[in-house]
């Protein structure tokens, strides 16, 4: 992508109502623009790193059993009296359609998939089956802020379990958790495993939150892998961990980047889901639900990954691979070379941001330090006459010429680690 063509509107001020740096960054970034309160329009780069974010997603999602559906976001009223939250859920957004009847907006699915679920199965043989899907959320939150952090409508990946015993959920949930981790990590972010309320359900559920001051949540940890919520926590900051009972509770800011629920028979209890078993007894069906919020991860990892010149996306959900910095002034050869290795990234697959516009050279590196792609490779006179390219790391000081004809070899490296 040529950026005099790209569609990437670069701001220095820091808007007046973003609070916290992530909010900040991406509206500077170019990444996305508010259309009311916790309602966002996603613009190229930010579309293309949450893309990239739920490809992680659905990647560790497929590793598991899960197999994608798409389910609507318009329901109607009746599958949620059927479970008894049309009047429960307090962020729901309803409305009546043409035809006189009662919709709302999807802010979850278990009223959707669990009868979806049930039109299919017919006996044990059919499960266990997981089913997930990646499509917008709304809930009609009281106070929409810090930016993807807390909209009114967000991207989310659901995926609900179905399981004839608790062994079989218990196992499956594990998997789950495992899979979360992975996901966060290859994201760039070091989630902790968070005991949280389960409400209704279970005892427990499991949040999974990343630590930063700007954090809307408070948890609990210990060294010893002791962390609550701190809904449930019943232990303060410097006391004993009831776990190890030998470190010292810590209180600590943080965002939860996605939860796990077990949901037992609360949903095929309401809608009469049961199936006959190997003995030839109906058998209840036992539920689970895991949630991972594609755009409440992308503002977390720019909330996480930043410095005071802008974003530093780790390489597996930036935007694109390299950020490619024409230096030429009028000089056409250096031009030629810029335009040629721009080319050959390209024809080998590789997403390249080509710096090619008729700007200033500082303004071009304070955009390619604002948007925080992982690699920049600068082509000017300086470079030339080293017989190379400036390479430059985006979370290094430091940079270094590479020659020419070592670029692909330099680059092959690179794409590896």
């Amino acid at each position: 992508m040529r950026f005099s063509k790209a569609f990437i509107p670069t701001q220095k001020e820091i808007p007046a109502d973003a609070t916290i740096p992530s909010h900040q960054l991406m509206l500077r970034a170019g990444l996305m623009r508010q259309l009311t309160a916790g309602v966002y329009v996603y613009l190229p780069l930010g579309y293309k790193a949450m893309l990239k974010a739920m490809e992680v997603v659905r990647e560790e999602m497929n590793a598991i059993g899960g197999q994608e559906i798409y389910m609507p976001a318009l329901t109607p009223k009746s599958v949620w009296e059927t479970t008894g939250r049309w009047d429960k859920i307090d962020v729901l957004f309803k409305l009546i359609g043409r035809d006189k009847k009662d919709y709302a907006l999807g802010s979850t699915h278990e009223e959707i998939v669990t009868p979806l679920v049930k039109q299919y199965v017919n006996s044990y043989k059919d499960l266990p089956l997981a089913v997930y899907q990646i499509q917008d959320k709304f809930r009609d939150e009281p106070r929409a802020k810090s930016g993807l952090l807390r909209g009114r409508e967000f991207s989310m990946k659901d995926l609900y379990s179905f399981h004839l015993d608790e062994a079989d959920f218990e196992s499956y949930y594990a998997k789950a958790r495992e899979a979360y981790l992975k996901i966060f990590s290859r994201c760039g972010l070091d989630a902790i495993v968070v005991e949280a309320s389960g409400g209704d359900f279970s005892r427990f559920s499991h949040e999974f939150q990343v630590v930063t001051p700007f954090g809307e949540d408070t948890i609990f940890t210990c060294e010893c892998g002791f962390a609550q919520n701190k809904e449930i926590v019943e232990v303060g900051e410097g006391d004993k961990c009831p776990a190890c009972e030998k470190g010292k509770i810590k209180k600590e800011r943080s965002i939860e980047v996605g939860n796990i629920f077990p949901l037992k028979t609360r949903f095929t209890d309401a809608f009469d889901f049961k199936v006959m078993g190997a003995d030839g007894k109906m058998k209840d069906i036992l539920m689970g639900c895991y949630g991972i919020g594609p755009s409440r991860v992308m503002g977390s990892i720019v909330e996480i990954h930043n410095d005071k010149d802008g974003i530093i996306w780790p390489k597996e959900v930036a935007p694109f691979d390299i950020h490619l910095v024409e230096i030429s002034g009028k000089n056409e050869g250096i031009r030629d070379a810029a335009l040629s290795l721009y080319d050959e990234l390209v024809h080998n697959g590789i997403e390249v941001l080509y710096d090619d516009r008729d700007v200033r050279p500082g303004e071009k590196f304070a955009d390619a330090d604002l948007i925080g792609i992982p690699l920049r490779l600068v082509v000017s006179e300086r470079s030339m006459g080293e017989g190379g390219v400036e390479w430059k790391l985006r979370n290094e000081k430091d940079n270094r010429i590479v020659k020419m004809d070592e670029i692909h070899d330099v680059m092959e490296e690179y794409v590896k680690k």
